[in-house]
């Protein structure tokens, strides 16, 4: 399990349901992890922003499709226009859709299909963090 790492892991969750938010946080909240919420697109860029001046880069972005001023698509491009080498994955109803793909093709490493659910969701998480904590 990944809370027997020593370091505590930052993820930046990009959601406009409060609801899917919520259960982000209770699922990942024995996984070590600090979780950044933001509810739309341009949030999620600004705070991606305002992590990485203050030397808290995210080991890990989630971000939906379908989001509010600026979808997931387009924050993905900006936040990889801002740092080449953030992760990250796609967690969206629109798995296998041309939206899914343009979101990978956007720079997402992976999409995570919703109907997965909340539990595959943590697994997969926190199978990515682990490898990068291998990496390093």
């Amino acid at each position: 399990m990944l809370s027997k790492l020593s370091n505590r892991k930052l993820m930046l969750v990009i959601e406009d349901d409060e609801l899917i938010q919520d259960l982000i946080k209770r699922y990942l909240a024995n996984s070590n992890v600090e979780i950044v919420p933001a509810y739309d697109g341009n949030e999620g860029v600004e705070k991606y922003k305002y992590l990485i001046e203050r030397g808290k880069r995210p080991d890990i972005v989630v971000v939906d499709i379908g989001l509010p001023f600026k979808n997931g698509i387009e924050a993905t491009k900006e936040i990889l226009s801002i740092d080449p080498s953030a992760k990250i994955y796609g967690f969206t109803a629109f798995y296998g859709t041309e939206k899914a793909k343009k979101l990978l093709e956007a720079g997402a490493k992976k999409i995570i299909s919703r109907s997965l659910g909340f539990e595959t969701f943590r697994n997969i998480i926190e199978e990515e963090l682990k490898k990068e904590e291998i990496v390093k």
